[in-house]
């Protein structure tokens, strides 16, 4: 008597029996003699290819074997009526590794939607393409243009991605931003120690967009522009200096927490003025260099740009994320500003509203400026008395004196007898001294440890908006301006893992939880295990 299995054709297929090919026929391709005839860098692609229709299949099993996915217990809806019809339904998914088929069985009830629990244990997506492959694109098309993200999409992945499907599919990426932030502020976090300080700081940047998403002010002068060179010129030339398209303002901000750096107005200057190689001092000796303090960085930097929502958004929702810096209200805040009266504004609105005590400075940088601006009225450009004049005075602007310098400036720029219009330079600079000087106090400032210069939202206007939209050419609709905004914002702030884990289980609410009674999807029953091989007595 001997034991026989049964005939092959009673068995099914096993699921990653086109996986275990794919593995063998790589393995017996790297032994043949072409591939012993190719530079390793042709390996390198060659294997590339392969292992994205290894891994293809691999998934395709592993789908295979979670297929049909039955339902553990009953199927009903949000609707509460309970689906008994059953049917399997197979869909294509758009994955990484390139495109794969789940079948999965639908419950339904006439004039009710389907319900496929397998596709709740999967997570799948409304469309076609799956998260991973909307995680791709989002962070590809945060950094560069949209060609290029998806050129780079298809040399490393299995995935087909069209332009439009791509600008969609940043779009939605983007859409559980706010949520995120509003779920990070009801959370408490380890909070800064007291005596730090928390910044808010803002700015805008234009962003060229299609007409009719500019705002209306905007959109009726681009239009009243248009006609008027169409009547002023046949050929509807652009004027000197005018720009061709209109844009619409981004405001961007930037919160974070940084400890106190006390420093002297000497010190500051310092940091500002460039130094030029051979300085000597008076005796006659180089300079040495002393060596800088070392500058205290950012915690807990946040930083975000909307074209959508208006400045006066904008700034409560920084109050509410320096809020979440300093919830017991122990802390300093301080706001940084570039002097825009509306901004300015809007700041105190925004702290009156919120019951909170802030100190507004004013940019030095600004400042400076200007300072430069009056200094070239009374000196030669690149000479050392334009630099010696220029210097002096914003020392002593440092030094809490700017409306004695600006007093001084317009003295000297009488005795001199300027007419008004060389004189113009002097005379703005004074009025602009004057009237901010409630936020000049630049020597209490420095002497608190605050910071007196916007770089960080000034680096990320450069960053979030000018570096990504402004490429040759850009021209944007709103909606996809904005969720690349927000993509770019993620990154930048170190928050884009945890908001992807965060928008997958928002996703997963949205298409499925939802749908069913009470937000509880079924759980899917394991599928049994393959029968074993029945034996046969053999006489």
């Amino acid at each position: 008597m001997r034991v026989v299995p049964p005939p092959a054709a009673a068995s099914a297929p096993a699921p990653y029996a086109a996986a275990d090919e794919a593995f063998a026929e790589a393995k017996a391709y790297l032994s043949s003699r072409e591939a012993r005839q190719m530079s390793e860098s042709d390996l390198e692609r060659e294997l590339h290819r392969r292992g994205q229709e290894l891994m293809q299949k691999l998934l395709q099993g592993h789908l295979d074997q979670r297929s049909p996915g039955e339902a553990a217990g009953p199927v009903a809806g949000s609707d509460g009526v309970e689906r008994r019809e059953r049917r399997v339904h197979k869909r294509a998914v758009e994955t990484v590794f390139g495109t794969v088929d789940v079948g999965r069985v639908g419950y339904a009830r006439p004039g009710h939607d389907s319900l496929h629990p397998l596709d709740a244990s999967l997570n799948l997506p409304v469309e076609r393409y799956s998260l991973e492959v909307r995680r791709r694109v989002a962070e590809a098309a945060a950094s560069r243009s949209f060609d290029e993200a998806l050129f780079d999409l298809s040399r490393s992945t299995g995935a087909e991605v069209p332009k439009r499907q791509a600008e969609q599919l940043a779009a939605r990426a983007a859409v559980d931003f706010d949520a995120f932030y509003e779920a990070r502020r009801a959370a408490t976090g380890e909070p800064a120690p007291e005596e730090s300080v928390v910044v808010l700081t803002f700015d805008g940047k234009g962003v060229v967009l299609h007409r009719e998403d500019l705002r209306e002010a905007t959109r009726k002068e681009a239009e009243r522009r248009r006609r008027q060179r169409e009547q002023l010129s046949p050929f509807n030339r652009l004027k000197p200096g005018e720009k061709k398209h209109s844009k619409r303002m981004a405001t961007v901000a930037a919160v974070y927490t940084v400890a106190p750096f006390v420093r002297s107005a000497e010190e500051f200057l310092q940091s500002l003025m460039p130094r030029q190689p051979g300085d000597k001092t008076k005796k006659g000796k180089s300079k040495k260099a002393a060596t800088p303090a070392v500058r205290p960085r950012p915690v807990a930097k946040r930083v975000w740009a909307s074209l959508e929502r208006e400045p006066g958004e904008v700034i409560v929702e920084a109050m509410l994320e320096a809020e979440r810096h300093d919830p017991k209200r122990v802390k300093r805040w301080v706001v940084l500003v570039d002097g825009a009266e509306t901004q300015l504004d809007l700041v105190e609105a925004g702290a009156a509203e919120f019951g909170v005590e802030v100190t507004v400075v004013l940019d030095i940088i600004h400042v400076v400026e200007y300072v430069w601006k009056a200094a070239r009225v009374f000196h030669r450009e690149g000479s050392p008395e334009l630099a010696c004049w220029a210097w002096t005075r914003v020392r002593d602007i440092l030094e809490g004196k700017a409306r004695r310098v600006a007093s001084s400036m317009r003295r000297a720029a009488t005795v001199a007898g300027l007419s008004p219009d060389t004189r113009k330079p002097v005379d703005t600079c004074a009025d602009y001294l004057l009237k901010y000087a409630p936020y000049l106090h630049y020597d209490r400032y420095l002497a608190a440890g605050y910071p007196i210069a916007t770089g960080v939202v000034e680096g990320a206007c450069r960053h979030l908006v000018r570096d990504r939209m402004e490429l040759t050419g850009a021209r944007w609709r709103l909606v996809g301006a904005e969720a690349v905004l927000k993509l770019r914002a993620l990154r930048a702030s170190g928050d884009f893992d945890a908001y992807w884990t965060f928008h997958e289980a928002r996703e997963y609410e949205r298409n499925h939880a939802q749908r069913y009674a009470d937000g509880i999807v079924p759980p899917v029953a394991e599928p049994p295990p393959p029968p074993s091989p029945r034996l046969r007595r053999i006489k």
